[in-house]
């Protein structure tokens, strides 16, 4: 895909590029739409005319696919067509050979190795290393929220912020070309876009760079929008010899107006009602999870869900609506997603009623075997 560098040269496009790029949208169901149905009937000749027609700089973004969905909130999706999706691939590939080196290590969105699971773990540790050196109750942790972050991206400042790594023209050029396509209004990005997450990460790298180059901050860990920042108290020696404590939460309250100038007057971003400053021994509700120095627990909003959407499939399934293996993959999904917290009990009992259902272990919840565990069984 982009272990040879021909796909960073932007004004030409290898065809095994285009064949990669093709090749990832047909991932799971997706291939078997109307649409990807109909392109494969005449692959070989789709590909070689949109390969042909980036090459001769013919190529236009055409319309989006627009839907709502309700989970975990309701959003309106716009999709790009499948002509379109293939070459947000392709520019998808670029962007990370030239953007993956100037990520800061606290960064975790739509990066090879990294993800939700991992920015836990990351943030965890800090919060283990601040109670261990400064103690847990002289510390503070922020969290910074981005309002319809989405929706709120300011197009002309992205693109800016590309212009100032990405050197070929060409390659800029398409990148614009999908910018420019959103049907959002004057502001944001469709949320269906290949390239959208990309570009959100982008957006807000600059914000990663300010925090921890220029503020000095430490135990920084962002996912996507989300930035939880932990806070420790900082002691200065004056004169060489006074010892002066500034204490966690006059650091925090500096260093979140300061995040929120910031956002508001470089990238034209404000913060929302859930952003605020509280101490460590509260644990943080972030990433998908309650993370406390000492454990984690799936959020309030995911057990609810989980619990509604079981009951309902059980009805179905003695309805004979559903089979038992679309419960089966509903369940394993989520039993994944729990398994890296500590809620055995609580996979218990939900699953309860439900004789059908077999749930590991305890050893597997939060334990030391969590990345290496077979799939639940049903």
């Amino acid at each position: 895909m982009t272990k040879n560098n021909e796909c960073s040269k932007g004004n030409i496009v290898p065809y095994d590029i285009v064949k990669q790029a093709y090749k990832d949208t047909q991932r799971g169901s997706k291939k078997f739409k109307k649409e990807a149905i109909l392109f494969d009937m005449c692959r070989e000749r789709n590909l070689v005319q949109l390969w042909r027609d980036l090459n001769n700089d013919d190529y236009e973004v055409g319309d989006y696919i627009r839907f709502k969905v309700y989970e975990p909130k309701e959003r309106v999706i716009s999709a790009p067509r499948i002509v379109d999706k293939i070459v947000q691939f392709i520019l998808h590939y670029q962007i990370v050979e030239i953007y993956d080196p100037i990520y800061i290590k606290g960064s975790f969105a739509c990066q090879k190795g990294k993800g939700t699971h991992k920015s836990v773990e990351h943030l965890q540790h800090a919060m283990k290393v601040c109670k261990w050196k400064y103690g847990e109750e002289n510390c503070v942790i922020i969290k910074a929220d981005v309002r319809k972050f989405f929706y709120s991206i300011d197009r002309d400042i992205l693109k800016k912020v590309l212009a100032k790594k990405v050197k070929d023209e060409t390659l800029l050029k398409r990148l614009f070309k999908v910018i420019d396509s959103s049907p959002e209004g004057e502001t944001g990005i469709p949320l269906g876009n290949v390239t959208s997450q990309d570009f959100a990460n982008i957006y807000l790298n600059e914000l990663d760079q300010y925090c921890v180059r220029y503020l000095g901050i430490k135990y920084y860990t962002r996912y996507m929008d989300d930035v939880v920042i932990i806070v420790p108290p900082k002691i200065q020696v004056v004169d060489g010899v006074k010892m002066v404590e500034i204490k966690a939460l006059d650091r925090a309250r500096e260093w979140l107006d300061k995040i929120k100038k910031y956002l508001n007057e470089k990238l034209n971003l404000k913060t929302n009602d859930k952003t605020q400053i509280f101490p460590l021994s509260q644990g943080v509700n972030a990433f998908g999870f309650k993370i406390h120095t000492t454990h984690r627990l799936v959020r309030d909003q995911s057990k609810r869900a989980m619990k509604r959407r079981i009951k309902a499939m059980d009805k179905k399934l003695q309805n004979d609506e559903i089979e038992l293996k679309e419960i089966t993959q509903a369940v394993n999904s989520w039993l994944g997603h729990a398994r890296h917290s500590n809620s055995y009990n609580l996979a218990k009992k939900i699953f309860a009623a439900y004789s059908y259902i077999k749930v590991e272990g305890e050893i597997y919840f939060g334990g030391i075997f969590r990345n290496s565990i077979p799939r639940g069984s049903v």
